[in-house]
């Protein structure tokens, strides 16, 4: 059940910021390895890329990728809220004091991020593929040609096979790992902190949303080189072995970024990570909270 709870929370919180998480992708792959000022910006921030993309490629495409979403989100955070929720629920998390122990904390929140992951990146992948496709007046990135999920993962496992599936899954754990033990760790040591301090009620749902913000700031500024970085590796043109043409790996794609971006071309898209990560970040762990906490109330 917990592992049930933990997949449907996402899903919750990913229908609300899906359309965010198209800005977000198209933000970042803007201007891919160009200097600033040398390239056309169809995207000046968040907002005008919410009203061009409705405009051009009209507002269901604010939707893209959906489907492919809200399967990585059951079965990532599923492994991962799950995994994290029965270490914490068999006290493997506290210290001896009974407190949540932070590097207990953060290392459980990493390990089943990984987890999650790993299993889910061919997932990852084509909604990554599907949210970059846009009319050829606004495109950014390499433009990949799916009609939907299930045809994308047939075509590349039929090009590239199982290697071509799994491409760019070792250079996104990094991502995954630094926002997955950034969250889980801030999330429950700020409700411990909260719960000890009795600013809310005993079990009110304040005490998680008011964790779930705190965490969501956090997890953006840890996290947001490394989604950039991975949303290019994802994204990138292969050759005929399914091997990326512009990276070799994650610290490539960062080295190249920061060498021809500067330091600001690492944090592209912030705002849109932001309000994307921020929203899911909080729905997410609210809705896992409040559905363990409705769970364990009526099996007594």
């Amino acid at each position: 059940m917990d592992f049930l709870m933990s997949g449907l929370a996402a899903c919750g919180a990913c229908v609300f910021t899906n359309p965010l998480e198209v800005v977000k992708i198209r933000m970042q792959l803007q201007g891919e390895l160009k200097a600033p000022g040398t390239y056309q910006r169809h995207y000046r921030n968040v907002f005008h890329a919410f009203f061009i993309i409705g405009k051009v490629d009209g507002l269901a495409a604010l939707q893209k990728g959906l489907a492919p979403a809200l399967l990585y989100q059951f079965l990532m955070n599923g492994i991962r809220l799950g995994t994290y929720g029965l270490a914490e629920a068999k006290g493997y998390l506290r210290t001896a004091e009974g407190t949540i122990s932070p590097v207990r904390s953060a290392a459980a929140g990493a390990l089943a991020g990984v987890m999650g992951a790993y299993l889910g990146s061919p997932i990852y992948m084509v909604k990554t593929h599907l949210q970059a496709q846009a009319a050829s007046e606004i495109a950014v990135g390499h433009q990949y040609k799916h009609q939907g999920m299930f045809q994308a993962l047939t075509e590349i496992g039929q090009k590239h096979g199982l290697v071509g599936l799994w491409r760019g899954a070792v250079g996104g754990l990094p991502r995954v790992l630094v926002g997955s033990s950034t969250q889980l760790c801030t999330f429950s040591s700020t409700k411990d902190l909260l719960s000890q301090w009795e600013i809310f009620p005993p079990q009110s749902w304040k005490v998680a949303l008011a964790a779930a913000m705190v965490s969501g700031i956090a997890v953006v500024l840890a996290m947001t080189p490394f989604d950039v970085a991975s949303t290019r590796l994802y994204n990138q043109p292969t050759d005929t072995q399914g091997k990326g043409l512009m990276y070799r790996g994650i610290l490539d794609a960062l080295l190249q970024t920061a060498r021809t971006e500067g330091i600001l071309g690492m944090y592209k898209g912030i705002g849109a990570s932001y309000f994307r990560l921020g929203p899911h970040t909080i729905l997410s762990l609210f809705f896992w909270d409040q559905l363990r906490f409705f769970y364990h109330s009526y099996t007594k």
